[in-house]
């Protein structure tokens, strides 16, 4: 395995190559939601789509996995990635707001999602969804994608669905609300300050 990880002014490269997966991924933090994204998921193409576009994150993604196996390592290993470059773009997060939320409605469904860009990984995730596939995708993959985001963002991460039935509708309003609240967090406060009476996180 091997990760390579570039790293400038609130943007990062990520390179992740396995026997599973071969991905690069290109975050800009201060974006306008611009996105190339081909993961060889279309659905988390889709999810990815919202959380570049509501987050206001440039993101490009090429991802070639062995989806003909299934798209678990594929989605996990993007979420990996993800995180990371999170990770590497904030730096030692000085300046930042810290914490962000956001109700993120869809139709029937709303789903409050709740960060902290703490350096401790956590996830909770109470957003079940029926067992299924939406295309190719298995509904349970959307909390895998969290628990790997979070764990290598460094960010404890509460989802709750607080009601909604469809399945679709409950996974892009977790996609969603964790792009809103992650622009919410990540934000500048235009001091270089760490978030923190400890002084470091």
């Amino acid at each position: 395995m091997a990760d390579d990880i570039g790293v400038s002014a609130r943007q990062a490269t990520i390179t992740r190559k396995t026997g599973e997966t071969d991905i690069h991924l290109d975050l800009v933090l201060d974006g306008s939601g611009e996105y190339t994204i081909d993961s060889g998921v279309p659905f988390l193409d889709h999810m990815l789509t919202l959380f570049a576009v509501h987050g206001f994150f440039n993101l490009r993604l090429d991802a070639d996995g062995d989806t003909e196996v299934d798209d678990h390592h594929t989605v996990e290993d993007i979420g990996i990635c993800l995180g990371q470059a999170f990770a590497g773009a904030l730096g030692n997060k000085s300046g930042i707001r810290r914490y962000g939320s956001c109700y993120m409605p869809m139709d029937e469904t709303l789903v409050r999602v709740v960060v902290d860009l703490s350096n401790r990984p956590y996830l909770h995730y109470d957003a079940p969804v029926a067992d299924q596939k939406l295309g190719t995708f298995d509904t349970c993959l959307a909390k895998e994608f969290a628990r790997a985001f979070s764990q290598h963002a460094g960010v404890t991460l509460h989802v709750d669905l607080l009601h909604g039935e469809n399945s679709h509708h409950i996974i892009e309003a977790v996609f969603k609300g964790l792009g809103r609240a992650m622009n919410e967090a990540t934000t500048p406060l235009g001091t270089g300050s760490i978030m923190s009476s400890k002084g470091c996180l």
